[in-house]
C-alpha cells in the first residue's frame, strides 16, 4: 500500500515519529503534508505514479541556481514519487491578503520577479510554449465547456472557425524573446518571505509545468487570477511598472497579454469543467464566473474581435 511506503520513506529520513499535517493541495491528484519532528519542519510532497516529480527537481534546483527562493529538496525518492522539501512557510499572498494586509507591496515584488526572470537565461531543458501546444490545450474549452454549456458537441464547421481565428492569433502572441514560464504564477502559489531580502523575499510553489514561452504568461497569471480578483487599478499599475521596468513595446505587449489572458480563460474554464464534471472536484465550478470576467476583459481588446464575435454567435459569451 502506498501509506507502507511513505512510512517507509519517512523512516529513510529519520521521520518515523514526527507529526504529519495536512495542507491544501492543488487540481491535481498531487497531495501535501506538514512533516514536524522537534525543531525541524518540512513539506512531504506526495504524488503517485503515474506522476513525475523529476521535473519539479530539476526546476527547482534550476530556479535556486538562478538565485531564487524555490524550495530546497531535502530527500528525493522521485521513483516512488515522494518529495521532502524546505517547509516555506504559510505566509501565502492570498492568505496574507485574506487578513487585509496591502495588496500592491507583494504584487509589485511578484512583478520584480518577473521582470527579473526575462533577463535570466532560460534552462535549454524546458518544454516550449509552442504554437502546436497553443492548439492542444485550446481543445479543453472546446471539449469541455461547450457541450456543458450548449448540451451538445460543437460541429465540425464552427470548430474549423475557431481554430482558423487561432491561426490568427498565435503569431502575435509573441513579443520579444522567450522567457522561463512559471505558468501557475498566482496568489497561492507565491509565499512571503519576511526574513528574506530583495526578490529572495519571493517564496515559489508549483512550478514543475514550467514551459519556456513569451512573457506576458505569467504576468496574466497574477493579475487574472482564478482564485481572487485584482481590483482593475491595482492590475494597470503593475502591467505599467512591467512596461516600464523592461522597456518592451507596449501596444505589441499589450496585445500579447490579450491573447494569452484569452488563451488561458478559456482552457482553464474546460480544465474545472472537466474537474468538476470528471473527477468531482465540483469547488473549481464556483472560479469559473471570474474566468468568464477574464475572459470579457481580454476580447475587449480590438485585435481579438474575431474570437469575440464567434464567442458570441456560439455561445452568447465574451461580451459585457
Amino acid at each position: 500500500m502506498r501509506e507502507d511506503l511513505l512510512m517507509s520513506f519517512l523512516a529513510e529520513n529519520n521521520l518515523e515519529g514526527a507529526s504529519r499535517e495536512p495542507l491544501a493541495g492543488d487540481a491535481s491528484s498531487r497531495r501535501y503534508e506538514r512533516v514536524t519532528s522537534g525543531e525541524e519542519s518540512l513539506i512531504l510532497m506526495d504524488a503517485p505514479p503515474p506522476q513525475d516529480v523529476r521535473g519539479f527537481v530539476t526546476i527547482a534546483r534550476a530556479l535556486r541556481g538562478l538565485g531564487y527562493s524555490a524550495p530546497e529538496i531535502m530527500a528525493d525518492q522521485s521513483e516512488q514519487g515522494f518529495l521532502l522539501l524546505e517547509d516555506l512557510g504559510d505566509d501565502v499572498f492570498a492568505r496574507i491578503f485574506a487578513a487585509g494586509e496591502p495588496e500592491e507591496p507583494l504584487y509589485e515584488l511578484a512583478v520584480d520577479f518577473l521582470v527579473d526572470l526575462a533577463k535570466s537565461p532560460v534552462p535549454p531543458f524546458l518544454p516550449v510554449f509552442s504554437d502546436d501546444y497553443v492548439r492542444d490545450q485550446n481543445k479543453m474549452f472546446l471539449d469541455y465547456y461547450i457541450p456543458e454549456k450548449t448540451g451538445k458537441s460543437l460541429e465540425a464547421e464552427p470548430r474549423a472557425f475557431y481554430l482558423e481565428i487561432w491561426e490568427n492569433l498565435l503569431p502575435r502572441m509573441r513579443v520579444g524573446p522567450d522567457v522561463m514560464l512559471l505558468r501557475d504564477f498566482h496568489s497561492e502559489n507565491l509565499i512571503y518571505l519576511q526574513n528574506r531580502d530583495g526578490l529572495k523575499a519571493l517564496g515559489l510553489l508549483d512550478f514543475q509545468d514550467a514551459l519556456s514561452g513569451p512573457a506576458a504568461y505569467d504576468l496574466v497569471s497574477l493579475l487574472q487570477d482564478a482564485r481572487r480578483d485584482v481590483a482593475e487599478p491595482l492590475a494597470e499599475e503593475m502591467m505599467y511598472h512591467y512596461l516600464d521596468a523592461t522597456g518592451v513595446e507596449e501596444t505589441a505587449f499589450r496585445e500579447s497579454y490579450a491573447i494569452l489572458g484569452a488563451h488561458r480563460a478559456l482552457r482553464i474554464m474546460g480544465i474545472f469543467i472537466r474537474l468538476a464534471k470528471v473527477e468531482g472536484k465540483r469547488k473549481y465550478l464556483d472560479m469559473i464566473p471570474r474566468m468568464q470576467r477574464h475572459l470579457v476583459g481580454n476580447l475587449a481588446h480590438p485585435g481579438l474581435a474575431a474570437l469575440r464575435n464567434w464567442l458570441d454567435l456560439t455561445i452568447g459569451e465574451g461580451r459585457s
